[in-house]
């Protein structure tokens, strides 16, 4: 490793608290105290890194407040210091931080609220690629149906929860003047989020159509999906499930799963 390369590595533990006395000799104060010129970077590192969260979960932080977004955001970053080059990527393990957050306990819709605005950053940044039309399934037989895998679009994904989660994040936004009611007997959703054109939306689904759709996602095969969901939803229409999933341009792929070998 070269010098330059053990330096940089030893800043960068001495920014994240770890091993400063190793790299304090190794700066040139002019005028200021090592250890104070190092703080000065540990701050910045600190404050951008409160802000990234803060811009991704603006209605977590509304919810609890600035003081206390700020206590969390520190412990998270202590913890989950990034592994990305873009701060728009940091904070996936955010949500799953709140739930185990002792302090946070009290709130126990906010995990939850926490995952639809990670679904719908995430939705915003993903690349959109082009949907498969019905005539790209023509080479496909029938036979072979039950087989298909598929890909889905990359900014689609799933969320349930026991807490209406939607309509706590749509009453909540910093945008709104006050804080919205919360109502916890409301009940739970099943919320599909994409990106549709340069906006993200979500909406609820019913069971048997997230559970169809979420298998999907899962990488299940059109049998497999379509039997788990039939399993507890009888009554499900299968091809107007695929008709729909289809007719919204949310298939990016597919591909046959391996046949089952002969006994």
């Amino acid at each position: 490793m070269s010098a330059l390369r053990e330096l940089q590595c030893a800043v960068g533990r001495a920014v994240l608290g770890l091993d400063e006395a190793s790299i304090v000799e190794a700066i040139h104060g002019d005028g200021l105290e090592p250890a104070a010129r190092l703080a000065i970077y540990r701050h910045h590192y600190l404050t951008s890194l409160t802000e990234a969260l803060k811009a991704i979960y603006p209605v977590v932080c509304r919810l609890v407040d600035e003081r206390f977004f700020a206590y969390a955001a520190r412990g998270f970053i202590d913890k989950a210091p990034p592994r990305e080059p873009c701060l728009f990527e940091y904070g996936v393990a955010f949500p799953d931080f709140l739930a185990e957050l002792p302090a946070a306990a009290a709130v126990v819709y906010l995990p939850d609220v926490a995952r639809l605005e990670w679904a719908i950053n995430a939705a915003l940044h993903a690349p959109a690629e082009a949907p498969v039309s019905r005539a790209d399934f023509a080479q496909v037989p029938m036979a072979d149906y039950p087989r298909l895998i598929f890909r889905l679009q990359p900014s689609l994904s799933f969320l349930a929860s026991h807490w209406a989660v939607d309509r706590i994040w749509q009453a909540n936004r910093p945008e709104n003047e006050t804080v919205g009611r919360l109502d916890l007997d409301d009940g739970g959703c099943r919320l599909e989020i994409r990106q549709q054109d340069d906006a993200v939306v979500f909406r609820r689904l019913d069971a048997a159509e997230f559970d169809f759709r979420k298998a999907i996602a899962d990488g299940k095969s059109l049998e497999a999906a379509a039997a788990g969901v039939l399993a507890s939803d009888p009554a499900f229409d299968l091809a107007k499930a695929l008709h729909r999933l289809m007719g919204e341009g949310l298939i990016a792929g597919f591909q046959l799963s391996s046949p089952d070998p002969i006994a």
